[in-house]
């Protein structure tokens, strides 16, 4: 039986400012300006939409000091993409940047990994060094699914329908997992937080928030053997996806951009 091909979308929803050693483990002899955009991840076919990931809100955004652009469910909308209407969330890790709209798909079950669970809920959390990027009322509402039935864990890979695949991968977070996705130029993978730039898997680096250095730099290996090639790898805080892929739609330009047709420039494998 032949997969389907989806669509796959990245969404853009918020923004801030940075420099360049605030986004490398030991930071950067280049301090020059390097922003930080924000995405969520939709994958559709005839079949089924998939949501990948759910955003946070305006006001942690306003309290982070963000720039909320629009809500991430707005910008799933201008897709024809209903939040209420999304059986499927799965959530790549529980930091606030990609948990914290959950409440936007009632609806939705969502799809997480137990190492995840674990992580956001036990003792490491006594710890400002990993608790800084959580929102206690994010992991409390994630509590609250699970006792109401909404949370599927899963322990490693696992196919989530045909044609869509989650695999964990660790490092970032103790269950940080990636999502790969066939679409009508092959297997590309949503790398999340396994790789926030092009230039962390491209070059063996690490984003300074990491629970596990080793797991984060072999992860990097994983990605590019379960993606095409690596430019069908996709990063998860880039400003460089919104311009290596078509707009969407001309009227989503700078909001929402295609990743299941080529992008303009493809990274060359590095590593």
């Amino acid at each position: 039986m032949s997969l389907p091909a989806y669509e796959l979308f990245a969404v853009r929803y918020a923004t801030r400012g940075a420099r360049r050693p605030a986004h490398f483990l030991g930071g950067d002899p280049h301090d020059v300006p390097m922003p930080m955009d924000y995405y969520v991840w939709a994958a559709r076919s005839p079949e089924r939409t998939v949501v990948i990931d759910t955003g946070f809100t305006a006001e942690t955004g306003a309290r982070r000091k963000r720039d909320y652009l629009r809500h991430p469910a707005d910008g799933l909308a201008a897709l024809g993409i209903a939040a209420d209407s999304i059986r499927d969330v799965v959530i790549t890790h529980f930091h606030y940047d990609h948990v914290g709209g959950y409440r936007s798909f009632p609806n939705a079950q969502f799809h997480v990994q137990d190492d995840e669970m674990r992580f956001a809920t036990g003792r490491h959390m006594c710890h400002a060094r990993f608790s800084h990027s959580f929102e206690v009322a994010d992991i409390e509402g994630m509590i609250r699914l699970v006792y109401s039935g909404r949370v599927t864990f899963h322990n490693g890979d696992a196919e989530l329908a045909p044609g869509i695949s989650l695999h964990r991968i660790g490092g970032h977070t103790a269950g940080m997992q990636c999502v790969r996705v066939h679409t009508q130029r092959g297997w590309v993978v949503v790398a999340s937080d396994t790789s926030h730039y092009y230039e962390h898997f491209e070059t063996a680096r690490c984003f300074p928030t990491v629970f596990d250095v080793g797991a984060t730099i072999e992860g990097y290996d994983r990605l590019r053997a379960l993606a095409e090639t690596p430019g069908h790898i996709v990063p998860g805080h880039d400003p460089l996806v919104m311009k290596r892929y078509p707009p969407a739609r001309e009227n989503l330009r700078d909001i929402a951009v295609r990743l299941d047709v080529a992008p303009a420039i493809i990274p060359d494998a590095v590593g």
